[in-house]
């Protein structure tokens, strides 16, 4: 008898739910729900309360009435037996956080909370706790804390502990009433098992768990702020699980809105970039998944644990059991293209594009493929959001060498493009000066699926196939892969993970191989990246102090 599983990958705008057969991995059916309250950034929903540069919330409401309204329309496209639905596996983007109180109601719903913003959800993207993340590093730094070690030296504004920082200074009040924070994914599991699982992805990624040392000490957290001394032990409740082991099972009140069975597994939550290796089948070590997007998220497979300078993070169990996962990261990716397209682009090229009935980025991909390497004259460094891997500043900045009056769009562009080439290497050989050895490379999301001559300047860069995942909907593959082997072969899952990806089916890829002339060409050019990277990154910090007089002087006008 087929059974089948779901996967339900909540994404920055959108929920997406898919339904696989969880016998041979064949898609069902799919369905996509944006949140009704989008991304928050001016001011709170049914509300005046404003909110600063750099914040980012949103609704968790949305979270639940979306997966609902998603699970709902896909269950109905797929016309399937729902007693044959037999497991579920969420990811979810990270770190997206949230204060909840003893019931595991985020405070937000409540009343008496609902015009603080402290509150509310702060997605992965809030990046208004950066001074918090610098007092934790500081401090970290001083007391040379040995959790550094994974995640390249430093934290991010973008985690847990800084955003709970943040909360404890500007609104203590909402730290005390707040039986528990939550990584979103995690509160989504809770809601669907009543059960308060964390993962070790999202803890360990996001949240500063090391698998033998647990979470950091608490003389360090008194050292941060004396009221965070006990944040871990008092804050942070919940049994730590890895993805793929069972969470529970759908609680009565969301089986009945679901319309399916309370014997549904679900399985503990995962990163949706990290969902993406198992949903590509990957498994083999030395292995690297770039999930090419807004922006770029590396993930490597290693049997080994080594400190590496400028890694987003090294986790055991953090995606499949009993390996180590290196996470690293571009913050510019398509964002850059977008940018170019909006701002950069002449009326006369935008024409032409309308004319031949193609967009303009197809438009400014066509003609920058039919340059040479090196022919623009041109060379960039691709931090137009700051650099994430491998020096971690945010402070800097794009740049491009070689403008002149005669430079025309498409070369510009192509430059762009190499850019994200150059980056994804020196990311390649930072790690391998480390002993992490990266022999495979595949590739998924938007910008491998639909542009192909990135792809190739990839592999002409790197010198190595770059394998282009075809298979669509990666994140969301992986988290019903996930709840598959949750439910285990007695409920019409999987016996663990070996077992399930070699029954997932065929992957289909697209290879791009190198061109041995563009090759090297590419190393002469990929030498002045090189300079740029040690001048810009290493050297003077003129970046820095560019992006310091801006903020000091914006709103400014001379009359």
């Amino acid at each position: 008898m087929d059974t089948y599983t779901l996967g339900i990958d909540f994404g920055t705008k959108s929920v997406r739910a898919i339904l696989l057969n969880s016998l041979n991995g064949n898609l069902k059916a799919i369905s996509d729900v944006a949140y009704p309250h989008g991304v928050i950034t001016s001011k709170l929903p049914n509300s005046a309360v404003p909110l600063e540069k750099g914040w980012a919330l949103q609704h968790p409401q949305d979270y639940v009435d979306c997966l609902v309204e998603a699970v709902t329309e896909c269950l109905e496209e797929a016309e399937v037996d729902r007693s044959e639905v037999v497991g579920m596996g969420i990811d979810f983007t990270a770190s997206t956080i949230l204060p909840i109180d003893s019931s595991g109601m985020p405070l937000c719903l409540r009343t008496e909370w609902a015009e603080n913003k402290h509150s509310w959800v702060k997605l992965w993207k809030h990046h208004a706790a950066y001074q918090e993340k610098e007092e934790i590093n500081q401090v970290a730094h001083q007391t040379n804390q040995s959790f550094l070690s994974n995640y390249g030296g430093e934290i991010s504004e973008e985690w847990m502990l800084p955003k709970v920082l943040q909360i404890l200074k500007e609104a203590p009040e909402v730290y005390e009433a707040a039986d528990a924070f939550i990584e979103a994914g995690d509160w989504v599991v809770f809601q669907l098992t009543g059960n308060l699982i964390r993962s070790t992805c999202m803890a360990g990624y996001k949240g500063l768990w090391d698998y033998e040392e647990g979470f950091p000490d608490p003389a360090f957290l008194e050292q941060v702020h004396p009221d965070l001394k006990h944040f871990f032990r008092d804050k942070m409740a919940g049994t730590i699980q890895a993805p793929g082991d069972r969470a529970g099972t759908l609680h009565k009140a969301l089986a009945e809105r679901l319309g399916l069975s309370e014997y549904v597994v679900v399985s503990t939550a995962i990163i949706d970039a990290h969902a993406s290796v198992i949903g590509s089948g990957i498994k083999d070590e030395q292995a690297m998944l770039s999930v090419m997007g807004t922006s770029l998220c590396q993930m490597i497979l290693s049997d080994v644990k080594k400190p590496a300078p400028g890694i987003g993070g090294v986790v055991k169990d953090g995606i499949l059991p009993g390996r180590f996962a290196y996470e690293t990261g571009q913050a510019s990716g398509g964002d850059v293209f977008e940018w170019f397209i909006d701002n950069m682009v002449p009326e006369s090229l935008m024409a032409e594009a309308e004319s031949e009935g193609i967009s303009i980025y197809q438009l400014l991909t066509r003609e920058a493929g039919q340059l040479s390497p090196g022919e623009s004259g041109l060379v960039a460094l691709d931090w137009w959001n700051g650099n994430r891997s491998t020096l971690k500043k945010p402070e800097l900045s794009g740049t491009i060498v070689g403008l002149t009056v005669d430079t025309k769009p498409e070369e510009i562009f192509r430059a762009l493009m190499e850019a994200l080439a150059f980056g994804t290497r020196k990311i390649v050989e930072v790690l391998a000066e480390s002993g992490i050895s990266i022999t495979t490379f595949y590739n998924s999301g938007g910008l491998a699926e639909k542009n192909e001559v990135l792809m190739q300047i990839y592999a002409d860069v790197i010198g190595r196939p770059m394998n282009v995942i075809k298979t669509p909907h990666t994140s969301a593959r992986g988290a019903a892969i996930l709840g598959a082997v949750a439910a285990g072969p007695e409920n019409g899952g999987w016996e663990g993970f070996t077992s399930g990806l070699d029954s997932l089916g065929t992957v289909d890829y697209k290879v791009f191989e190198p061109r041995e002339a563009n090759h090297r060409i590419y190393e002469e050019l990929y030498a002045f990246y090189d300079d740029l990277y040690e001048s810009f990154g290493k050297g003077a910090d003129m970046m820095g102090r560019l992006r310091s007089l801006q903020q000091t002087h914006t709103g400014e006008r001379i009359t």
